[in-house]
């Protein structure tokens, strides 16, 4: 119905494209003011008139048809009326299984890098955020029919690892690390700069072992992969939790044969520099630092990685975007890797890199119990998470089937709606009380409609609705909830232009909330047949689309709650 409504105006106003006029067309505030209407006041500059002229002249020019009832001018806007039958028959006979999806990605591929947590450290608060994010872009290009490489680039190569190699034959035993795992080599490579202050023959050290890594030693790689053997364990135990995946875990260390070929290439192309015996690009003409591409010793450092991940990835994928999740403490990193790049004589490096970047994190509402200093584990505070849910369940659903797994859905799928409920770019703090709220604007608050969606098709004992009479469910609280559904596949595209989970999260809000004023309005379980199969009918679909929504946010749905 909105597509009639917007081909309509199309062929009343030559100065706005198609585009611009679904951008721009809105759902007024109240039923009294129309289904749709459309704000005239960038025609102002065009037509040199008052945009309430404007939308007089509009409105006259429109005629009336079967699906739209009446067209008239309210102020500066054009205001529609539909008829709601004939718009809920539309809206009811569009949503089925695939609702949402689109073959526009079709043929296309897309490399998105996130995650990438450092080897031989814990799996921290912060990496939530590029996990969670990541995640759900996956999850939204995929609906759109896009082939989504998913790259977890660990950060297992550096001079760090010749420090940690140096403290676990000082001061660390097989033993201890067996049993202790991550938090064991965190606990030694604390040790290690602690004694590096008073003895730098240590960083002297550390450095040769690198070295060593760097020349193909076997004992150093064979100790290295070891750390990184032990490291995964861990990382996978979270994304298990979080019910995630990736398709590949090629972090620095797969790419260091595949440096020296870019380091050539940058040769062969007059693009390095000497520069305190470094080797770098400069960047002054566009206003970046100098790209640091190989150190003193001739070394590779992790733009030098990146730049070789970037060209091995466009030769394996050949990918049509490579979007990298990471703080936006890295953007200047990523402006200056994607320009060498282009510098190189690759003009696809302007449209097809991507630095998607997210504020930082923190936790209110009381000090989190976690197993070192001021570092807030991932693992601890998911598990946190679902603990205090399944409090809420003992105090408010004691007999509730499947505790356990309900506890897990929600508590999870409230860390990760709290996070992407807002843009991005804007910090993330976790108040347990606010984040579990069945009330606000959460994700348990969300889940419940759907868990209360899943008890009217109990109750009711339908599951399945062919034909029903669209007249039945053509009253206020109904149309504004079919407004919304029709809305879906349309967020999907926005989120994914714009690489914003967020616009999902605040529709899927959306979705619930009018389901519920529906929900509250119009008794389901009611003994006219034909009523209440219409009903039900929209309660299939809302709780379809709900699902539907919040997958692609990376949050699981439970049947009750």
């Amino acid at each position: 119905m909105k597509n009639k409504i917007i081909d309509l105006l199309d062929q009343t106003i030559q100065e706005l494209d198609r585009e611009k006029i679904a951008d721009i067309l809105e759902i007024p505030p109240k039923e009294d003011m129309g289904d749709f209407a459309f704000p005239c006041f960038q025609l102002a500059k065009v037509f040199r008139k008052a945009p309430n002229a404007i939308a007089q002249e509009i409105a006259e020019s429109i005629p009336e048809t079967e699906a739209v009832t009446k067209v008239t001018a309210m102020g500066p806007y054009v205001n529609f009326f539909m008829n709601k039958e004939e718009y809920a028959k539309e809206v009811i006979a569009k949503i089925g299984n695939d609702y949402g999806s689109s073959d526009i990605g079709k043929g296309k591929t897309i490399c998105v890098d996130y995650s990438s947590p450092n080897v031989a450290k814990n799996f921290h608060v912060g990496h939530l955020r590029t996990t969670i994010i990541g995640n759900s872009l996956y999850h939204i290009f995929d609906k759109l029919g896009y082939h989504v490489e998913r790259i977890n680039h660990l950060g297992d190569w550096g001079t760090q690892f010749g420090k940690l190699i140096v403290a676990y034959k000082k001061w660390g035993s097989k033993e201890a690390v067996e049993k202790n795992g991550i938090p064991e080599l965190l606990k030694i490579y604390v040790k290690f700069h602690e004694e590096a202050e008073k003895d730098d023959t240590l960083n002297d050290q550390a450095r040769q072992w690198f070295a060593k890594m760097e020349q193909g030693d076997e004992e150093a790689l064979e100790i290295w992969e070891w750390f990184k053997n032990i490291s995964m364990i861990e990382y996978k135990r979270i994304y298990g939790i979080l019910n995630m995946e990736f398709d590949h875990y090629t972090g620095e260390s797969f790419y260091r044969d595949k440096t020296a070929s870019v380091v050539n290439e940058l040769t062969d192309k007059n693009l390095l520099q000497e520069s305190q015996g470094a080797m770098i690009v400069d960047l002054d003409d566009y206003d970046m630092a100098p790209c640091l591409v190989t150190k003193k010793d001739g070394s590779s450092i992790y733009a030098t990685r990146d730049l070789a991940a970037i060209f091995y990835r466009k030769k394996e994928y050949n990918f049509d975007k490579c979007i990298y999740v990471t703080g936006l403490e890295q953007k200047l990193h990523f402006a200056q890797v994607f320009k060498v790049v282009e510098l190189m004589g690759y003009e696809w490096a302007k449209d097809q890199l991507i630095h998607v970047p997210y504020g930082l994190v923190s936790l209110e509402g009381g000090k989190l119990s976690t197993r070192s200093g001021n570092i807030v584990y991932a693992e601890d505070i998911l598990k946190e998470s679902v603990s205090k849910i399944k409090e809420i369940i003992e105090d408010k659903n004691p007999d509730l089937e499947d505790k356990e797994d309900v506890a897990h859905k929600v508590g999870i799928g409230a860390i990760i709606f709290n996070d992407l409920y807002n843009q991005r770019i804007k910090d993330v703090t976790f108040t347990w009380e606010k984040i579990h709220s069945f009330d606000g604007e959460t994700g348990p608050y969300v889940q419940y409609t759907y868990a209360r969606a899943a008890s009217v098709l109990r109750k009711t004992g339908i599951s399945h609705v062919d034909e029903i009479d669209a007249s039945l469910i053509a009253d206020e609280s109904s149309i504004s909830l079919l407004k919304e559904l029709e809305r879906f596949p349309e967020v999907v595209k926005v989120a994914a232009d714009r690489l914003e989970p967020s616009v999902i999260s605040r529709y899927v809000m959306s979705v619930a909330q009018s389901f519920n004023r529906f929900y509250h309005e119009n008794q389901c379980n009611v003994e006219d047949q034909k009523l209440k199969e219409a009903r039900v009918k929209l309660v299939i679909i809302a709780k379809q689309v709900i699902k539907d929504a919040l997958e692609l946010l990376g949050i699981q749905c439970p049947e009750q709650m």
